[in-house]
Formats: C-alpha cells, structure tokens, sequence
C-alpha cells in the first residue's frame, strides 16, 4: 500500500516521539512492502516563532494533500504563563481540527498487566477494562462565541443538532461493533446544550435496538470511569467534558504516555498521543514515546492494515514486558531507558519479527 503522510511533530518533546512513531512505520513499511512517504510541516509555537501563525496555511495544504496526519503535541511555557497572548500555540491546534472538519475524536482506554501496580486504583477494579471515549471535537465551548476584560468573561456552550447527529452515529455505529454498549454523558439537568444532546440520542435510539443505550451526567460519569471501568463500552460526549474525562483515564492505563488516539471527520484523519508537549522535558531523553507509536499502529488499522497493527502492538506489549521502559513507568532497579531507546528497542523487534 501506498500512504502520503503529513508528519506534524509540533513543540516541547513532540519532536522526540515523532521521531521514534516514525522510525516505527518505516520499519512496518520495509517488513510489508509498503511505500509510506511523509511530508513534516509546521504547527505550535514552532510554526508562530517562523510564522506567526500557529497552523500555516501551507501546513493545512500538506495535511489535506495526504492520506494521513501524524501528530505529536503543542504548547510552550511562554505562552501558558502569559495569559495576555494574543496568538497561542493550542489555536493551531483547534484551527486545524476545524478546517480538517475533524468532529470524531476516538480515544481508546485499555489496561496492560503488567502495569497495574502504576495506577493509582486497585487492581481489581482495573484488570480486563476496555472502552473507548468518544468526545465530539468541532463544537462547544472550545469553538463557541468568547468575551474577555477585566471584569467579566463568557465562552458559549453552543452545538447544533446536525453536529450532536453526526458524532452520535459514529457512537452507535461503534458500539455495534463492539460489546454494543453505549453510555451518553452529558449535565442534561444543568445544561440546555445537553439537553439537546440528550434528546437527539432518544430520538436515534430507536435505530439501534441492538446497542443497550444509558444516560449519564458527567459528574456521576467522572467518578464511576475510576471505581467501575469495566462498566463502559463506548462513552460519548461533548468537547469539554470529553477532554476532561480522558485525561482522567490515564488513572486507568498508569500513564498518559500510553494512551494514543484519532480524529475522524470529513477530510484527512488524524493521529495523535493524548498527552501534552511537556516543555519540561523536552530535550531530555525522557519522554514516554509509546502513545505516538500506538497512534501509528491507529494509524495503519485505519486503512485496514491490521496484522501491521497487531505488530506494533505486540512490539509495545514486548517492550513493557522486558522492562524498558521510560522513567515514569519503569520498575525500581530496572536500566533506565529513554525515549530513543525504547524506540529503538521496538523497531529492532519489528525488524526481527
């Protein structure tokens, strides 16, 4: 197979793991004999400090004239710290989901064994959990109308029910495929926006008679992803609460750094870790590079590559299993290995395969 594939590596140690995600599919394209060719463009602070635009429109241009994005992170200190900045390196990132019409974002939430003993909860209630959130990624009130001064501010929780329509299709149409289990959050007794959300998933109920439907406000939702994982199948939600209520799931994985993603919509897919830049470490050799790589094994499932998924997958569970592993997740008296090292571990892995 042929992939045009518009590499984004963006701030902070976005770098570092696109390099190893990378390295990864051109190892799977020489062991399958696929022709992958990627193009890297500009997007962040990066992209501000050459261009002063956080997403160029010659970036946008790479991304729709490929197959497929990979995307790393963005973010600096200088902008996070400087609430008056009036460019930031995020608006690159919610411009380029917008014009790529990218409104599904599927994060998918699962356990590894043999990392249990780093989540904060207890074992029993972790091990064999597996779900995936799917948080609606081009409305609310990261899009909504926005007012600022000194003294008073706003940001307009708006969605329409062609948006709500769209992403709850691709929620039963998932579950289906599944357990056939889908769980609705929404604040439906606060919010008209849910309201909305709530009454349109009754109306499209009745369309999937074989995917059991359940209603659940996010405060109740928050708690029960931590004490009762196994529960879930398929979550959807709304932008805000979606991007809250998956970064909360890295409670169940042990780390963020394992938890990769896509964004599904209208134009070219996206593939991207759930964690941030971490501008801290960049540089350093420390960050976890197994979240870019499992987006790349998204990436390839995609397009129906799935035994080379399944490799990359298996060459991650093999890594975790041998112990190397990036500081924050490895064991007390293991070697310590970095982010180009666990890399390279796992392209070796491939290759030998």
């Amino acid at each position: 197979m042929k992939l045009k594939i518009a590499v984004l590596p963006g701030d902070g140690i976005g770098p570092e793991i696109m390099t190893q995600g990378v390295a990864v599919m051109k190892a799977i394209a020489k062991k399958f004999n696929h022709e992958f060719t990627f193009e890297e463009a500009l997007v962040g602070a990066h992209a501000i400090d050459v261009t002063g635009d956080p997403y160029p429109e010659q970036t946008h241009e790479v991304c729709m004239q490929a197959d497929a994005v990979l995307f790393a992170a963005v973010g600096d200190l200088k902008y996070d710290n400087d609430p008056t900045a009036k460019v930031r390196p995020e608006t690159g990132l919610l411009a380029m989901r917008k014009k790529l019409g990218l409104f599904a974002n599927v994060r998918p939430v699962a356990t590894f064994d043999c990392l249990l003993h780093k989540s904060p909860l207890k074992d029993e209630l972790l091990k064999g959990a597996d779900f995936v959130v799917l948080r609606e990624l081009t409305g609310g009130m990261y899009f909504g109308e926005k007012y600022q001064d000194n003294d008073r501010a706003y940001d307009t929780d708006i969605y329409t029910r062609p948006e709500i329509e769209r992403i709850l299709k691709v929620a039963f149409e998932m579950a289906r495929k599944r357990r056939k289990h889908l769980t609705v959050v929404d604040k439906a007794n606060v919010l008209a926006s849910s309201r909305l959300w709530r009454q349109i998933a009754k109306e499209m109920e009745p369309q999937y008679p074989d995917v059991q439907t359940d209603y659940m406000f996010i405060d109740n939702a928050s708690m029960r992803v931590l004490t009762e994982p196994r529960f879930f199948d398929v979550i959807v939600t709304e932008n805000t609460f979606g991007d809250i209520l998956t970064d909360e799931t890295s409670c169940i994985t042990g780390s963020m750094g394992l938890q990769p993603s896509s964004s599904l919509g209208e134009h070219t897919p996206l593939f991207e870790p759930v964690h941030g830049s971490w501008p801290q470490a960049a540089g350093q050799n420390l960050a976890n590079p197994l979240a870019q790589i499992l987006s790349a094994a998204m990436l390839l499932e995609h397009f129906g590559l799935n035994a080379e998924g399944a490799l990359v997958r298996q060459a991650v569970d093999a890594s975790l299993a041998a112990n190397v592993r990036t500081p924050e997740i490895q064991v007390e008296g293991a070697p310590k290995y970095g982010t180009k090292e666990v890399g390279t571990w796992i392209v070796n892995y491939i290759e030998e395969k």
